[in-house]
């Protein structure tokens, strides 16, 4: 439809007129006031749909609030109103290589090249899009011809050391991480990177200078606290802290379901299948113990009355509120809640949750006491061989678990017709994760 001039006049002076609460809104956006800023993007959009400003930068608002269809239906929208804005394609890219859509994230990147063809960032992405595909040899040439252009760009070195690291070359990783730490010290994921390489490679004692360092300029930090007592065995947590898991999973909230689908995450449907099989067909009240995004939701739907979902971290509820599972979700650290719950549910489940434990006593006698007589227990740990020691805090951040001091604890709580079943939970570095799925009744 063609819009007459006195019409494109009359928008234009609306724009204009708006044109300071728009930079107020988006002034807000960037100093981190979400709430501030969404309010007044919904009344400036109210004014004037059809600016692709605010259009756009509401999308990415949305984004960071892990609201993801309306997101990238938003940032979408903004790029049929101005198609000419390379960086909205790049954004766009983003949006969709994190849900693991790589054929559309691959061409809003080539879009944003298209348009600004130095543009480094989006040549970065790209090759993030080729590692997380598998062509490791193409990233790496994209990112090695990058850093010569750019050469002090830290995250195009960051990746370059994820890139080495899955090719097995874990000195060349370190230098790379390294070299990335150097370029950019205030980045925290460039500390946990370091961090991680030296420790996967077997460096624990260089991995602790790293986390100390990182202690040095962020003290009291909850993730460099918990790998650094990973690496050196002291001062070890008897489970994750709230503080740390609730960092850990909202930054993770948005890509969480893709990266673990690309992991062959199989969890979810393990605790789900022996659920059913010692269900016997009865259909139940449901706890999903650290529910995350909801990947059990759907599965354990069918089998429950009432299914209520609890987690620690606001982002990662919001996803698993979106997928329509649950019948209420709980923000809560979960030991703590079912201790409170008692005699609520004939059934609770926790997939890959408990692995943020160490002993299990504490968690396994709040279930115990949430759930009613004859209720069933079911949840997965990683395994650890040997009964040598009960559990290990591992260099990666989660504790690893003996089976038989599980089905010890299991006894002194008073849980019943215990059955543990090995399993691989998912892929990580290449290699099959090993663990135990546990199920047990209460008397």
């Amino acid at each position: 439809m063609a819009y007459r001039p006195a019409a494109l006049a009359r928008a234009a002076q609306a724009r204009a007129a708006w044109r300071p609460a728009v930079e107020r809104a988006m002034a807000l956006h960037r100093a981190g006031l979400l709430d501030e800023a969404e309010a007044l993007y919904g009344q400036l959009l109210k004014l004037l749909p059809d600016e692709p400003n605010l259009v756009h930068f509401h999308g990415v608002l949305l984004y960071q609030r892990h609201r993801l269809d309306e997101a990238v239906a938003a940032v979408r929208r903004s790029i049929a109103l101005d198609d000419q804005v390379a960086a909205w394609h790049n954004n766009l890219g983003n949006m969709l290589l994190d849900q693991r859509q790589v054929e559309a994230a691959a061409a809003a990147y080539q879009r944003c090249l298209a348009l600004e063809p130095g543009h480094v960032e989006v040549r970065n992405n790209l090759a993030c899009l080729l590692r997380m595909t598998g062509r490791l040899a193409e990233a790496e040439t994209l990112l090695r011809g990058l850093l010569m252009q750019a050469p002090d760009f830290a995250d195009a070195q960051a990746h370059l050391a994820l890139v080495l690291a899955a090719q097995g070359r874990a000195a060349e990783a370190c230098e790379a991480g390294a070299r990335a730490l150097e370029l950019a010290p205030e980045v925290t994921r460039n500390h946990r990177l370091l961090g991680l390489l030296h420790a996967q490679a077997g460096r624990l004692d260089v991995a602790e200078q790293v986390y100390r360092r990182w202690l040095a300029r962020s003290p009291g930090d909850p993730e460099a606290l918990h790998h650094l007592a990973a690496v050196t065995g002291q001062g070890v947590p008897e489970r994750a802290c709230d503080a740390y898991v609730t960092e850990v999973f909202d930054r993770f909230a948005a890509s969480f379901d893709a990266k673990l689908a690309h992991l062959q995450y199989a969890a979810p449907a393990l605790c789900a299948e022996a659920l059913r099989r010692r269900a016997a067909g009865r259909r139940r009240a449901v706890l999903d113990a650290g529910c995350g995004t909801g990947l059990c939701g759907p599965l354990l739907r069918p089998l429950a009355t009432e299914l209520v979902g609890l987690d620690l971290s606001a982002a990662m509820l919001d996803r698993a509120r979106a997928r329509g599972s649950y019948d209420q979700l709980v923000q809560a650290e979960l030991a703590a809640w079912m201790d409170t719950s008692p005699g609520r549910f004939d059934a609770i489940v926790s997939a890959d949750t408990l692995c943020y434990f160490g002993p299990l006593q504490a968690v396994l006698t709040a279930a115990h006491r949430a759930m009613r007589p004859g209720g069933l227990l079911v949840f997965t740990v990683e395994a650890l061989e040997g009964d040598a020691q009960a559990c290990v805090l591992r260099p990666h951040g989660r504790y690893a678990h003996a089976r038989g001091a599980v089905e010890d604890w299991l006894a002194q709580v008073g849980w019943h017709a215990v059955e543990a079943e090995g399993a691989t939970l998912r892929q990580e570095a290449g290699q099959p994760v090993a663990g135990w799925v546990f199920s047990a009744a209460r008397a």
